[in-house]
């Protein structure tokens, strides 16, 4: 068994830049960072993936949890603001992976098509945990056949996929095809990404497992500390290495 989570923290640019409601509700940022560390500190998961992580966040992240190891993927591309703000002291954007035990970095690289989405990869307890975070328009069907060749792993290891998909559940499961199982929640469940006046999905933000199955799932309120909820898992692994 594994425990996982995955949130898209919001990269505060990135509100800025498309006026999201997290805007008023939180209009300090450095209160809004430590919030969202605070939140994090009370994790029991595993692994941890955060998507759109800047610079100052992951500073009060390392603060906070040391005893976690932080594994990142700083993108190419760093976020720009359409208006004249600054709201951080390094606007740079990260992927980044929390993780609880012993583990290693195996990759960290931004899609070819994309230098501002990627994957990072580590090994925790005999599993390949993935990260990402994938483009909102039709790259992400490249970015989705690279992440099936991240995770075809020899017989006997266990994959974990964690991030935001921009797109559905089922998108993502007839990408990555047989020998994986995408997390299906319940009807009840909360949308990972709320909105209100779109029709785009709503539930975004996935985990994968291949050599397993997701044996719980939940969708967790932030509360507004960003414009996506936090989806965890406990994941039973059927091999091990």
């Amino acid at each position: 068994m594994i425990t996982v989570a995955t949130w898209n923290v919001l990269h505060r640019v990135h509100a800025e830049n498309w006026s999201e409601d997290v805007l008023a509700r939180w209009p300090d940022e450095s209160e809004r960072i430590a919030a969202v560390t605070a939140r994090l500190v009370t994790r029991t998961e595993q692994v941890i993936a955060l998507q759109e992580v800047s610079g100052d966040q992951l500073a009060d992240i390392r603060r906070a949890l040391p005893e976690r190891t932080v594994y990142t993927l700083r993108y190419p591309r760093v976020p720009a603001p359409r208006h004249a703000i600054r709201p951080l002291r390094a606007p740079e954007e990260y992927l980044v992976l929390l993780v609880d035990g012993q583990s290693r970095k195996v990759a960290a690289d931004s899609f070819e098509d994309d230098p501002g989405k990627g994957a990072l990869s580590v090994e925790t307890a005999g599993t390949l945990v993935v990260a990402t975070h994938l483009s909102g328009d039709q790259r992400r069907t490249r970015q989705l056949a690279r992440l099936a060749e991240l995770t075809a792993t020899p017989p006997g290891r266990a994959a974990v996929l964690l991030g935001d998909f921009n797109t559905d559940r089922a998108t993502v499961a007839s990408a990555l095809g047989p020998g994986y199982d995408v997390v299906d929640l319940p009807p009840e469940a909360l949308p990972t990404r709320p909105r209100t006046s779109s029709s785009e999905p709503q539930w975004i933000d996935h985990v994968v497992v291949r050599g397993g199955r997701n044996s719980s799932a939940a969708v967790e309120d932030v509360g507004g500390l960003s414009d996506h909820n936090l989806l965890r898992a406990s994941i039973t692994l059927w091999t091990r290495r």
